[in-house]
């Protein structure tokens, strides 16, 4: 069973940095794109960022310039570091990947979703 593991949310002040990681672990054949939500009260969940295997990027144009996603194929690793954080930003940040699970002589494509790592920006 595939896994998606977030660490790195938490309380920043307005202007701070912070940096989320996901690991993807499982049967992982391969990761096509992978990318973070998020999904502040009240609202729905929508792209932050994506990249895909071949390290193309897409950023919603609300973090363009302060956010950069990134990620190690090795280590089926993606990253979101993100700078001058708004309150508008404050959000639970889900990771999204996109692949390809082993299932004996089979793969089967999986939409794998993180837990969800809670960041709030305030003073």
């Amino acid at each position: 069973q595939v896994r998606l593991v977030e660490s790195g949310g938490g309380l920043v002040q307005p202007g701070g940095s912070l940096r989320l990681s996901c690991v993807a672990s499982g049967n992982i054949f391969s990761i096509n794109a992978m990318g973070w939500y998020r999904q502040a009260p009240g609202k729905q969940r929508a792209l932050v960022a994506a990249i895909t295997s071949g390290g193309s990027t897409n950023y919603a144009a609300s973090v363009k310039g302060r956010f950069t996603i990134s990620r190690d194929n090795a280590k089926n690793t993606v990253y979101l570091q993100m700078t001058t954080l708004q309150p508008h930003d404050t959000a639970v940040y889900y990771c999204n990947a996109v692949l390809l699970e082993r299932l004996g002589v089979h793969k089967n494509a999986v939409d794998a979703w993180g837990q969800g790592t809670l960041v709030t920006v305030s003073s």
